[in-house]
């Protein structure tokens, strides 16, 4: 597997893999999506596309972890122009924190300043169900290793960012109105983040209800802090892959069976981020 070493990672860099997609793609977007575990069919709401494999990228690797595809798009979604990208890197692929959240910093250098990131995850909250969709409100950071560790990129944020609405109070309020008129059921919650690759015992499982969490997972928080640190509003959502607490509801769990249940709450999660993202657009013409 290509090494990403943290060495790459410098304005520079930034600004050279940020050129690179210029050139294949001369289209803007202020809108970014980040497809997880099984929703890479996102796509699928997009028009005129333009595909940019991450491995053709400079200083972007290609994509390892299972139910990930591995580009960066452009398309348009109602007229309305975004970036997405099908597939992410994760901590446990061998990677630091700062290179998973490394496209984050590209997007921005692109003119991207509201992301939309979507994971599949456990729930340890006792009244989420599979399949279930959650707007993502806090998050619990348990990953051994932070984004924004190592030498502060002055030019995109700050030594140390304020984390308190880390999450868009604003965006959850407006997707939360926007599922209530869709009919959709659009829970709240809070993801505990953990390193991975290995799935949670049941006293880990415990361990993250009792601290606060809804939802567990192995993503997300490294982008939401580098996206907070450079700027960049965030909306996140979770769709629960497998309920995993309390104990006698803890089951065997797959790749395969993840996939299922996030596939099966797919398209209600897709309508919702197709209608914010149509009037977030509106708010760009004011």
């Amino acid at each position: 597997m290509h090494q990403w070493p943290h060495s790459e990672i410098t304005s520079e860099s930034i600004r050279d893999s940020a050129a690179f997609i210029r050139s294949v793609c001369s289209e803007q977007a202020n809108i970014a999506v980040i497809a997880g575990t099984g929703l890479g069919n996102l796509e699928d709401i997009l028009e005129q596309k333009i595909r940019i494999p991450y491995r053709n990228i400079p200083h972007f690797p290609g994509i390892t972890s299972e139910g990930h595809k591995g580009d960066l798009l452009w398309g348009k979604l109602k007229g309305v122009s975004v970036w997405l990208l099908s597939g992410r890197y994760h901590y446990y692929e061998g990677y630091s924190s700062t290179s998973v959240s490394y496209p984050v910093r590209v997007l921005r250098d692109l003119g991207v300043d509201t992301l939309i990131i979507t994971n599949a995850a456990g729930a340890v909250n006792p009244h989420f169900d599979e399949a279930d969709l959650v707007v993502i409100e806090d998050h619990i950071n348990l990953m051994p290793d932070h984004p924004l560790r190592g030498p502060n990129l002055d030019s995109q944020g700050v030594r140390f960012p304020d984390m308190m609405d880390a999450y868009d109070p604003e965006m959850i309020v407006r997707v939360l109105q926007i599922a209530q008129q869709q009919g959709i059921a659009l829970r709240q919650g809070v993801y505990l983040g953990l390193q991975g690759p290995s799935l949670e015992t049941a006293a880990e499982y415990r361990m993250a209800y009792r601290l606060g969490a809804d939802m567990v997972g192995m993503s997300t928080i490294p982008e939401v802090i580098v996206a907070r640190h450079c700027g960049i509003r965030v909306l996140a959502f979770s769709v629960i892959s497998n309920v995993c607490f309390p104990k006698a509801k803890l089951s065997h769990t797959s790749i395969e069976s993840v996939v299922k249940n996030v596939e099966k709450a797919a398209p209600g999660l897709q309508s919702i981020i197709e209608a914010f993202i149509i009037e977030q657009a509106k708010t760009y013409e004011q």
